[in-house]
């Protein structure tokens, strides 16, 4: 199948693609609300409601360690119109439960369970989808509209959730976001990706330690995702407690209400929607390499003046500009590793970058509060920053540093194939289709 024509205006496929996720965002969101509602209207317990979150995140995870391989070897689109269907028929089946049997607490755990594996599957197959719908020249392009309408749906979600479960009941608001789930099914059957690349011959173990390692392997012999991988998952451990710090601010030491915290993060989707325009033309300009550096340096920049300023509207701006800098860099490494992997390893090395990474994210969240704790708000704040600088230095001394668009030339060790030189951040890509994020 041939792609389409150059430019998102005149791609109707993946236009209707996008439309139909920007729903099924929301309709996530929605979830992400409505189920911790739930279960605090059953039981009336904080645990329970902690329980499910921590049910959640514990099963996407797990499916991590797996997700990649499985989207490797189906066909991807109906793996996706499946994991929307299913997840449709999950939400759909807490009203009526609760309908004719009353209020099943067990119930909302193994949907919450299913609904995180579901989910997973879906989420590494959606990177992969994306090179399917678009060439080369577009990607970073549509993956900033992606990334900035899931942002917009995660803002929103919240406030749709409240509405929602004031007016028909958290089970029902779960039975309207299963219908958002339809609707993305039936978005993903009326497109078509194009063809898949041809793994190149050779073993490969079926082991849940060996499917995990073809997809760490490849990001450890590449020459830009290794240092990215290393300096991501340190920046990872700082930036996941950073909104932790930016309410304790507020709340804490400048005394200010639930409210004023509310503005804040509202103002910091500002960041996210500028991001997802800027992040393409940046990147065109400055090349891989300077821009998600950069991009690190105005975080640890931003992290640090919300730690220690006492104005909100400096705080707000602050926020906006950790959103600005995590967007521009999500959106930039997505793309890299959409552009040099090979199409038959990019399920694998997605679920292995994220697993990775997103491992520290706990972690640094718990030092971090700990050491705000203990030392305080501003000089943990200031510590933070001065490590995201440290990683962003540190990115200088790789091949980072360099990483601007040029033609193609050496091999990379461990990739199968020739898609950059190091110093080379937009390589040729070969025919072929390739949270978020």
């Amino acid at each position: 199948m041939s792609r389409p024509r150059s430019g998102l205006r005149h791609n109707r496929p993946f236009t209707v693609f996008w439309l139909g996720q920007a729903l099924s965002v929301l309709g996530g969101s929605v979830s992400l609300l409505a189920l911790p509602l739930l279960v605090l209207e059953v039981t009336g317990s904080l645990v329970g409601m902690g329980l499910i979150t921590a049910v959640s995140g514990v099963f996407a995870i797990a499916t991590g360690t797996f997700a990649g391989h499985v989207v490797d070897r189906v066909d991807r689109r109906r793996l996706m119109i499946g994991c929307d269907l299913a997840r449709a028929l999950l939400l759909g089946s807490v009203p009526l439960v609760w309908s004719f049997g009353g209020p099943r607490i067990w119930l909302l755990y193994l949907v919450t369970a299913l609904a995180s594996v579901l989910k997973t599957l879906f989420d590494v197959a959606y990177v992969t989808a994306v090179p399917a719908l678009v060439g080369p020249d577009d990607l970073i392009a549509a993956n900033g509209r992606l990334m900035g309408t899931f942002a917009l749906g995660t803002l929103l979600g919240p406030v749709v959730a409240g509405f929602l479960v004031a007016g028909v009941g958290g089970a029902w608001a779960l039975a309207l976001d299963g219908a958002g789930f339809l609707v993305s099914a039936a978005s993903l059957g009326w497109v078509r990706f194009a063809a898949r690349e041809k793994a190149a011959p050779g073993p490969e173990g079926t082991s849940l330690r060996e499917v995990f390692v073809v997809g760490f392997r490849f990001l450890w012999g590449h020459a830009l995702l290794r240092p990215l991988t290393v300096l991501l998952t340190l920046l990872t451990f700082v930036t996941v407690g950073a909104t932790d710090l930016l309410i304790f601010r507020l709340q804490s030491d400048l005394g200010r209400d639930a409210a004023t915290v509310g503005y804040v993060i509202a103002v910091s989707g500002a960041g996210v929607v500028c991001a997802s325009f800027a992040a393409g033309p940046l990147r065109r300009t400055l090349g891989f390499g300077p821009c998600w550096l950069g991009s690190t340096a105005l975080i640890g920049v931003a992290v640090a003046a919300i730690g220690t300023g006492r104005s909100v509207p400096l705080i707000a701006a602050m926020a906006a500009l950790l959103m600005f800098g995590l967007t521009v860099g999500g959106i930039c490494s997505m793309t890299l590793r959409q552009e040099v992997t090979p199409d038959h390893l990019l399920g694998r090395v997605t679920s292995a970058f994220w697993t990775v990474h997103n491992a520290s994210g706990p972690v640094g969240a718990a030092a971090l509060t700990a050491l705000a704790a203990r030392h305080g708000i501003p000089s943990t704040s200031l510590a933070a920053g001065a490590l995201c600088l440290l990683i962003a230095a540190s990115g200088l001394l790789t091949p980072l540093r360099g990483s601007r668009p040029g033609p193609s030339r050496e091999p990379v060790a461990g990739s199968g194939r020739a898609p950059l030189e190091p110093g080379v951040g937009e390589p040729r890509r070969q025919p072929g289709p390739g949270r978020r994020g």
